[in-house]
């Protein structure tokens, strides 16, 4: 680090938190404080600090205001993450040379793509041949703005040669299988494609948050409305009756009705500023804490085989997963686990591997086997043991037929370096089947064949690509027999077929569908035995063809096609590409819950049309319907949409229109460096933790170990997170909104004074302590029916994606609930109390005595309506609610003892007044009465919606009590479908990569030779970066 920043190079340092030790107080302050409601709390705060106005101590908003904030804070600072990358790649390299053939080296992006499979990179001739000469090496540089492509040229002695993505290595790749390499840094840090495709990092909020900030706008109008209402009433009442009053209560001097008026709407500001009651906001915080431990506790979240639990890596997003509409999802690693099996086969019309076999295929008799592979089909071992002629032919193609390149580091521990997973998985199982792929050199290809050492020469390769859809290779065996193995797609097989296969072709296609049926990737093998003579004339004029300037692709697909025609059919494979566990049935149970589910790749049609299939996703009666990404319209009226070969930008752009055109929301999951930007761009994104590494997970708000974890996420965690954060604000804003309006009729008995018909302890505990544990009890652990109901009825889903249970319809209910009951907590007591007297003949009447009994009647209805809105009752339930009753009695009757009088005479005036009111049955019977008033009408209400209009949830409670149980869901296996597709020839390596096989320098290795180190300085990075390993 010291000698590039004395030569100012770009430093390596990347950043993907929100924040740093400078910002986080600025920005998270601003964070806060767009919330209006919290900007309000600050304003209501200075409206305090002037004596003319506030009737309350400035304290009383402060300490709760800075309380918000800093839990507010610490929280943000807990789920803002801090990245620092540990990859054997730490910047994007422009490949220079290595130990390898050819100047190749073996990388994997699991990290990057989710792909485990190496993938091959070469480097330039030119910088190939200096080797591991360092004087030579940095000689020269290469410049090039940051872009999603290498589009380069590099300058050595004047020649001027291209470069393209093949050539680099991209930052996060590890180095595989190589044992040294040179390369030229050409982006670092925040240039490198890792963190521009990264996307940018965004604040995210709910949409219960937004709606809140729309509903406090409108809570400050009806605020300002009232406080309007009051200051004209109260400078009528000036003019009319205050002067009435001045003898005994003298006005300030320069005081007249106008400016009453005036001071007297800030002092109902500050009154009725209970209406968006500062611990909502904490309540909120709480409860989003509490849901979030939840999910990292859940046990049947948890992956033991990697020891991964659940984690909800932010806990400010947990009802949005109740409200999802759209899932985005990455295939490769989220979908599957990029494992590729060996796991069918038809042979000359039989097949094998059919299910029903139980015991495992022991292939000790063959020393060279994978002990990894696993077959249960012991007929074909016998088969292929017993020298039958078809079988053997069948595994010896696949033995001779691919371009995977062989690594033995002791005698007998074969490793295959495949391009793809299938390809690996097809040259392995005729390893297992007494076919060993051992060695290759550029002219011929080594096979142990039933313990037999087979070398056969190598000819040509008639390499695959897209077109073609297939890849032959001619050998010439040690007896001089020449002849041609060729593997595709069946379409493009059974058209170059002799027309003597026929009926085996019919045979075979059964086969086929079969195993497409069970969601399998097939090809089909066949051969053909070539004329030395033809051969000879045909490697003349493919040699022509080869070395051509024009026309080189046209000639040698002419070539191809010629000798690629009249083939043998030996029979087909069938290799799965292994769902995670759960997949099919996750997806399934989503969209019984009208979770619409993209699948955005980088693979071919092909394979993700296959994945879709069997997965559950593409199901045969859909019609074939492939869009582009401008028609939105079409594509969300669609029941799947599987977007092929996108880039990672794309994928974050598909799930940016989706959010902006259909106002839904979405969420992203992914297991990759390449799925960052889609997880950053949704609602919600969630990383896949395993094998692939730990970008998407660093990147996500929410993260486990498996796919099939995400149905419960979000039917069970989000469902429950979404109704009680529902419930929570409908009782909160009623409790609240019943409390205010209450002041609000008072006022016309106080000639709109501003003075509280409350206690000002109540008032400060009102909140913080007397309801404040009900509510977070009710929010934490209510739940309408258990997990098992959840997933039983996913259909339960739908209303939160619909939100129904609040929005602003459900918002002005609550404000009707809170003023009905507003208007009986008044008058019922205030009618009761007027010129009332005690059972001894003493009077009552007092303004203490009427706010006792007024508050003590808020407290009660406020519970009984709680206690109506819970649905699961838990012993924590139980102790909040009577907890808190008792609580309130306990500190009323303290505070207004003598001793709390004695002591603190201004701070407790109501000496007396609890004892002199509560031992009389009138006050008990008028609490009784106005609960009664408040509560009978609120269940006749119900009862006539549930009796007439039942939402799904009244439905699905009603069941409960009726049905038992229901037992957890079997583990299903996969249902066969009968089916025509198959899948192409899905392979995932390149074209070209036959020519590197066949090279006159495969297989050359390159020393390392001994040298000075290059610079002086012993801290210098640069000693520790060459050469990778």
């Amino acid at each position: 680090r010291p000698f590039n920043l004395s030569y100012h190079y770009a430093n390596n340092a990347i950043k993907t938190s929100k924040y740093n030790i400078f910002t986080f107080l600025p920005l998270n302050l601003f964070e806060q404080f767009r919330r209006l409601a919290n900007a309000y709390f600050l304003f209501l705060f200075i409206l305090q600090l002037i004596p003319q106005i506030s009737s309350l101590s400035w304290f009383t908003t402060a300490v709760p205001l800075i309380l918000v904030l800093s839990i507010t804070a610490v929280k943000d600072a807990s789920d803002d993450i801090f990245i620092l990358l540990s990859s054997i790649l730490s910047a994007d390299l422009l490949l220079l040379s290595s130990s390898e053939p050819l100047n190749l080296v073996y990388v994997e992006t699991a990290e990057l793509d989710g792909e485990t499979n190496l993938k091959v990179k070469q480097a330039l001739t030119v910088t190939g041949d200096m080797g591991d000469n360092i004087d030579e090496l940095a000689g020269f540089t290469a410049s090039q703005q940051p872009s999603g492509q290498v589009q380069g040229t590099l300058t050595v002695n004047g020649q001027t040669y291209a470069l393209d993505n093949d050539k680099v290595l991209l930052r996060g790749c590890t180095l595989r299988n190589t044992e040294w390499c040179f390369g030229l840094v050409i982006f670092g840090g925040p240039d490198t494609k890792l963190m521009q495709n990264s996307g940018k990092t965004t604040f995210k909020r709910t949409s219960i948050d937004h709606l809140m900030n729309v509903l406090v706008l409108c809570i400050f109008g009806f605020l300002a409305s009232m406080c309007t209402v009051m200051a004209i009433s109260n400078a009528i009442w000036e003019v009319r009756e205050g002067s009435v009053f001045t003898a005994f209560l003298p006005r300030e001097p320069g005081v007249d009705a106008a400016l009453s008026s005036f001071l007297s709407f800030w002092s109902y500001v500050i009154v009725l500023n209970t209406v968006v009651p500062i611990s909502l906001y904490v309540s909120v915080e709480i409860i989003r804490l509490g849901n979030s431990f939840y999910i990292d506790w859940d046990r049947k979240m948890y992956y033991p085989k990697n020891d991964t639990p659940a984690q909800a890596r932010t806990t400010t997003l947990n009802e949005e997963l109740g409200q999802i509409k759209y899932i985005f999802s990455d295939k490769t690693g989220t979908l599957t686990q990029n494992i590729m099996t060996f796991n069918r086969c038809s042979i000359n019309g039989k097949g094998y591997g059919e299910n029903g076999h139980t015991n495992k295929v022991d292939f000790l008799w063959n020393h060279l086997a994978d002990p990894k592979f696993i077959f249960h089909d012991h007929s074909l071992v016998e088969t292929v043991r017993a020298g039958n002629p078809e079988a053997q032919a069948f595994f010896r193609l696949l033995a001779l037929c691919h371009t995977v390149m062989p690594e033995e580091k002791k005698e007998g521990e074969l490793n295959y370096q495949a391009q793809s997973p299938d390809e690996g998985a097809l040259v392995t199982a005729a390893r297992n089947f007494g076919f060993v792929f051992r060695s290759r050199t550029p002219e011929t290809i080594t096979v142990v064949e039933m313990g037999k050492q087979v070398t056969y020469e190598l000819l040509a390769v008639l390499d695959f690509n897209n077109v073609r859809k297939r890849m032959s290779v001619i050998v010439c065996s040690p007896e001089g027999k020449l002849t041609l193995y060729c593997k595709g797609a069946d379409t493009i097989i059974y058209e170059r077929l002799h027309p003597s296969c026929n009926k085996l072709m019919k045979v075979t296609t059964d086969h086929l569908n079969e195993y497409a049926g069970d969601g399998l990737r097939t090809l089909v093998l066949a051969y053909k035995d070539l004329d030395e003579d033809y051969m000879d004339d045909w490697k003349k004029r493919h040699h022509e063809a080869s070395t051509a300037m024009d026309g080189r692709e046209e000639r040698l697909d002419e070539l191809y096609e010629e000798i690629e025609k009249d083939l043998q059919l030996l029979g087909a494979t069938a290799v799965e590409d292994k769902l995670q566990d759960g997949v099919p049935q996750t997806i399934e149970q989503l969209a019984k819950a009208d979770i619409k589910i993209w699948v955005l790749t980088g693979d071919k049609q092909e394979t993700a049309e296959n994945i879709g299939y069997s997965c559950n996703m593409l199901r045969e009666e859909m019609k074939d319907v492939f869009i582009v990404l401008e028609l939105l319209r079409t594509a969300c009226m669609c029941q799947t949409v599987i977007c092929c070969r996108v880039t990672p930008l794309q994928k974050a752009q598909v799930v940016q229109l989706v959010k902006r055109y259909k106002q839904a929301v979405t969420l992203a999951i992914g297991d990759g460096a390449n799925d960052v930007s889609m997880i950053k761009a949704a609602h919600i994104g969630v990383g896949i933790s395993g094998q692939e590494g730990m970008q998407a997970v660093l990147s996500s708000d929410f993260s486990f170990a498996q796919f099939r974890y995400l149905q419960r996420l979000l039917l069970v965690h989000g469902r429950w997170s979404y109704l009680r954060m529902c419930k929570f604000l409908r009782y909160f804003f009623y409790k609240n909104f019943t409390f205010t309006f209450v002041h609000f009729w008072y006022a016309f008995f106080c000639g709109f004074s501003a003075q509280t018909v409350y206690d000002e302890w109540f008032i400060t505990l009102y909140n913080l302590v007397y309801t404040a544990l009900p509510v977070l009890g009710m929010s934490l652990f209510d739940q309408d029916v258990n997990d098992r109901w959840s997933f039983q009825y996913p259909q339960l889903y739908s209303p939160g994606q619909l939100n129904l249970y609040f929005n602003k319809k459900a918002f002005v209910r609550c404000m009707m609930h809170s003023c009905y009951s507003s208007l009986i907590l008044f008058f019922i007591p205030w009618a009761a109390m007027y010129d009332t007297v005690r059972d001894d003949g003493k009077d009552i009447a007092d303004y203490q005595s009427f706010a006792l009994l007024a508050q003590t009647c808020l407290l009660v209805v406020v519970n009984i309506q709680l206690c109506l809105d819970t649905h699961y009752w838990t012993a924590v339930n139980q102790f909040f609610v009577w907890g808190s009753l008792a609580a309130y009695f306990a500190i009323t009757f303290t505070m207004y003892s003598n001793g709390m009088f004695l002591i603190f005479t201004s701070a407790f005036p109501f000496i007396g007044t609890a004892r002199n009111s509560l031992n009389q049955p009138n006050v008990w019977l008028t609490i009784f009465l106005t609960s009664l008033l408040c509560t009978l009408p609120v269940v006749a209400f119900r009862f006539i919606l549930i009796q007439l209009w039942p939402t799904i949830n009244d439905k699905m409670r009603h069941k409960v009590r009726k049905e038992a149980l229901p037992a957890p869901a079997p583990r299903r296996l996969p249902t066969r479908r009968i089916s025509t597709r198959r899948s192409g020839y899905a392979f995932s390596h390149s074209q070209g990569y036959g020519d590197l096989v066949t090279s006159r320098r495969f297989l050359l290795k390159k020393p390392l030779k001994s040298r000075l180190a290059l610079f002086t300085q012993t801290d210098s990075p640069l000693l520790h970066f060459v050469p990778v390993k």
